[in-house]
């Protein structure tokens, strides 16, 4: 990923209107700034949450509220809490996310 022609700046998150964005069980809240082809994103998940499809799009993301559960396609899981992050390239391998308790993301993309 290259970073270019973005000038320095600041994001007050909430005054980013949310967009709703529902799963196959709960909803998922996108606040989002996109700056040329980088997409960043503070993501709030519901309890209950369970993604409604299989990403391959690669991602930077850090939890920092409640726990984010991800799986693999190739069935490997893995559970996020506050402080704790992952990357994964773009087509590498496809994941999903859910939570039961609910979570906050800040994921660049």
């Amino acid at each position: 990923m290259k970073m270019h022609d973005i000038p320095f700046g600041t994001t007050d998150w909430q005054t980013i209107e949310p967009t709703e964005h529902p799963g196959d069980t709960g909803m998922a809240y996108w606040r989002t700034r996109q700056f040329g082809d980088i997409r960043v994103r503070m993501v709030d998940y519901s309890a209950g949450y369970l993604a409604d499809h299989w990403c391959s799009k690669g991602h930077i993301l850090l939890c920092l509220e409640g726990e984010l559960h991800t799986e693999l396609e190739d069935g490997r899981r893995f559970v996020l809490t506050p402080g704790m992050s992952y990357q994964v390239a773009d087509q590498a391998e496809a994941h999903r996310s859910s939570t039961p308790v609910g979570a906050r993301l800040f994921i660049v993309d």
